[in-house]
């Protein structure tokens, strides 16, 4: 049996590799003697961009960004390993298999059959999740919220993924309006990732 980190390495080996994109804030899990700890590396991220601020060039503080798709940091996989052609196809997600990859926009894209995996080679602007997999919802308030493939909704022939339920059912009574909003503010939002 392969170990994960060997099957990453054969995955880069045929996919290439995934371009490195350094520190970003977030939560991480620390064990300590009383068991585990959540903190959150807010501080640390804002001790960077201070560092930043005054003139120092660190490598960390240049490159704290995500990406413009959604991609897990672990595995590289876009939307958590979910084949995004199947949302279309079975009307439903479905993960995809380690057997049917293909890269795309800095992330690695898992699917069911090689069907899936050559229509969306073909069209991924069509099959891959409209704002890179971010929540629409969110991006309308301004912020940047992976969105979960579990919560989705084509409209418009676009698949959008979402970060709760609750979000879903927001945009479902009004696409055009979040659409807007979210439209409005993404090439922003966009921007700041790519730094």
């Amino acid at each position: 049996m392969l170990s994960a980190s060997t099957m990453t390495a054969q995955r880069q080996e045929r996919n290439g590799p995934r371009p490195r994109t350094g520190f970003r804030p977030g939560i991480a899990l620390i064990a300590s003697p009383d068991g585990l700890v959540w903190t959150s590396l807010f501080w640390i991220s804002l001790f960077w961009i201070s560092l930043a601020a005054l003139g120092f060039s660190g490598s960390a503080a240049q490159s704290a960004t995500t990406e413009r798709v959604v991609v897990n940091r672990f595995t590289g996989l876009a939307i958590e390993g979910y084949d995004p052609v199947a949302y279309f196809v079975d009307a439903q997600p479905e993960v995809g298999l380690q057997d049917f990859e293909a890269s795309a926009a800095g992330a690695v894209w898992r699917f069911r059959n090689e069907g899936n995996r050559a229509s969306f080679v073909a069209h991924p602007d069509v099959y891959g999740p409209q704002f890179g997999g971010y929540d629409p919802i969110d991006l309308a308030r301004g912020v940047t919220v992976a969105g979960n493939p579990r919560f989705w909704l084509i409209a418009g022939q676009r698949l959008y993924l979402f970060s709760r339920e609750e979000a879903r059912d927001v945009f479902a009574a009004d696409p055009a309006r979040v659409l807007h909003d979210a439209n409005a503010r993404w090439p922003a939002l966009e921007q700041d990732l790519s730094r």
